[in-house]
C-alpha cells in the first residue's frame, strides 16, 4: 500500500497509508487530515480539497482536465504551479512516497 505524507499549512507532517483506487481526498478524509474539507464529496465542484503536489510527482500524474483547472480558480488559497484537486488523483504506485502540501487559506 502506498505511503503518502501530507504537509499541513503549519509545516507539520501527517503520514498516511493509502489503499489503491481511493482518491487522495478520500485518503485525507479517512485520516482526518486538516485542510481537506471536500464539501462536494469528490465531484470536483467545490475546490475545497485543494492540494499542491511536488515537482517530482506532477509529471507522473494524469493531466489536469479543463474542468479541474477551472475549479482551481476558486480555491481559498492562491493557485500554485502544482495545484490540483485531491478528489481527482487516484492512489496507485505513482503516489507512493509522495509529499502533498495542504495550502494555507488566505
Amino acid at each position: 500500500m502506498p505511503n503518502i505524507t501530507f504537509i499541513l499549512p503549519d509545516g507539520k507532517e501527517q503520514g498516511c497509508t493509502a489503499r489503491d483506487g481511493l482518491s487522495l481526498m478520500e485518503v485525507a478524509l479517512q485520516n482526518a487530515v486538516p485542510g481537506i474539507i471536500a464539501e462536494c464529496n469528490g465531484s470536483a465542484a467545490c475546490a475545497t480539497c485543494h492540494i499542491v503536489v511536488d515537482d517530482a510527482l506532477a509529471p507522473m500524474l494524469d493531466p489536469i482536465s479543463e474542468h479541474e483547472s477551472d475549479m482551481l480558480d476558486f480555491t481559498a488559497a492562491p493557485r500554485a504551479p502544482g495545484s490540483r484537486l485531491s478528489c481527482q488523483i487516484k492512489v496507485d504506485g505513482r503516489v507512493d512516497g509522495a509529499t502533498i502540501r495542504i495550502p494555507a487559506e488566505v
